[in-house]
């Protein structure tokens, strides 16, 4: 007789959930399994937006499988320390969970393997929170892709790992209920659970699940079009749910292949499965630069003087620049706990490249707020947008926030929504708000310098400061 338990992480989830099936697979007639979660004190000093809602989408699994009579138990404590209460417990033969290959999680995987190994547990890891990890996409020599283009046709090629089934039943009749035995692991529980208060659009399984339906629908065949236009409903809105584990990557993968009406135009189905496999891409890079959370993947970037101005940052990270595109955005993000990826990448480029600010303080505030927070994603993109990452925007190519209005919001309907001070504001006066007559100001009910600030910056001037600064670099 056998005692596995199954380690939850960042997969919230009962269906299509690689550890768990696995466990429940190898289980014969008379084994036992026991479900946990641990609670790691350093990571949950502060209680940000983000740990909201994935405490909130905890609460949500943690209710579904007591109602299928299969208890979560909680470990608390350093990850060592927590362990050593769990096999003292509970007994258990093996650790069933699914594997980080990148930053804090690996590292902690890779000490807890060896400490559950010294006390002769076999430990079970699998890849489940990408079609491909972080090792499966090579180029021909055997080296891994820094471009993504290439690093997208071989992926293509690639067979898709298939959906692993979860039998409920058996999972019910084989579940262990030893709660009493971890009150502490509950009680540290209960007390993240008292701190909930965001109010978030869609959280947890069945979300995930109607999301997703919603969006093969009808808006995966416009999303290449669409997506880009932050007051348009363009995008998918799977990535919190990703990023919580409330959906596999799987599933969204094959219910795309089996739900999209192929005799339709399919080019944003294209652009929308590319966008599963920078996901991917992401991981696969910041497993091949672990340090890269901390310091540009180009090596010449290094040292970059970055400014250091306090104030500015705060007024970037308030919304208050006098760049309605970016202010609105910053605001979105704050209120929300989400941002449009369009504009993740305007605001990126306007920290570095108007504000000449570390890119560094941009991903620390943004692993804060975002909901959909996801370390390879989040740093890649943030790289990117510096110049100082792999495959990233030419240091001489710099956003103009002004034409990114423009562009994308052109009748000024998403800057409205997020800045009501410019509400009366017209649509020719709406990206430059500061370029108004003092007339037309009061006119608008927003007065310059007291309603919405002036820019913060020149962006003509900031601009040649920065190619500037990367050219003596390079």
């Amino acid at each position: 007789m056998s005692r596995r338990a199954v380690w939850f992480r960042r997969d919230l989830r009962l269906n299509d959930q690689t550890a768990l099936a696995k466990a429940l697979e190898h289980t014969k007639e008379n084994d036992d399994i026991l479900l946990f979660f641990h609670i790691h004190p350093s990571l949950n000093e502060s209680f940000t937006p983000r740990h909201d809602y994935f405490f909130q989408t905890l609460k949500g699994l943690v209710d579904r499988a007591e109602e299928l009579k299969a208890p979560i138990h909680f470990i608390y404590g350093d990850t060592e320390e927590a362990f050593e209460h769990l096999l003292k417990e509970s007994k258990v033969d093996m650790v069933y969970f699914n594997r980080d290959e990148v930053g804090f999680g690996k590292d902690r995987d890779d000490a807890i393997s060896e400490y559950l190994s010294r006390n002769e547990v076999k430990v079970h890891s699998y890849i489940d929170h990408h079609l491909h990890g972080a090792g499966e996409v090579k180029k021909n020599d055997g080296g891994f892709y820094k471009v993504f283009s290439p690093y997208l046709k071989k992926w293509k090629q690639l067979q898709k790992p298939a959906i692993q089934k979860v039998d409920l039943d058996q999972l019910s009749d084989s579940a262990l209920d030893e709660r009493e035995a971890f009150s502490d692991g509950r009680q540290a529980y209960d007390d993240l659970i008292k701190k909930i208060d965001g109010s978030y659009d869609g959280v947890g399984e069945k979300d995930a699940l109607e999301r997703l339906e919603h969006f093969l629908d009808e808006d995966i065949y416009d999303y290449d079009e669409r997506r880009d236009f932050p007051a348009v409903d363009g995008t998918s809105l799977m990535s919190r749910f990703l990023r919580t584990g409330a959906i596999s990557i799987r599933t969204i993968y094959h219910k795309i292949e089996e739900d999209v009406d192929y005799r339709k135009n399919t080019s944003g189905v294209d652009t929308y499965i590319s966008e599963l496999a920078w996901r991917d891409f992401y991981n696969m890079i910041y497993h091949s630069y672990p340090d890269a959370n901390s310091t540009e993947m180009v090596e010449k970037y290094r040292g970059i003087p970055w400014n250091n101005d306090d104030e500015m940052l705060e007024k970037w990270k308030e919304g208050q620049t006098g760049f309605p595109l970016i202010d609105a955005a910053m605001r979105q993000l704050n209120e929300t706990g989400w941002m449009h990826n369009r504009l993740r990448m305007a605001v990126a480029s306007f920290l570095t490249k108007d504000l000449l600010m570390d890119w560094r303080e941009g991903e620390r505030y943004f692993s804060e707020r975002l909901v959909d927070y996801d370390p390879a994603s989040n740093i890649g993109g943030w790289q990117w947008a510096a110049s100082t990452g792999t495959d990233p925007v030419p240091y001489f190519r710099v956003f103009n926030p002004t034409r990114q209005s423009e562009r994308f919001d052109p009748h000024g309907r998403f800057i409205k929504e997020w800045l009501p001070e410019l509400e009366n504001v017209n649509k020719k006066h709406i990206h430059e708000p500061s370029k108004m007559t003092e007339e037309e100001q009061e006119e608008a009910g927003c007065i310059i310098g007291e309603d919405y600030p002036a820019p913060i910056v020149d962006h003509k001037t900031m601009r040649e400061r920065a190619i500037e600064m990367f050219k003596d670099k390079a």
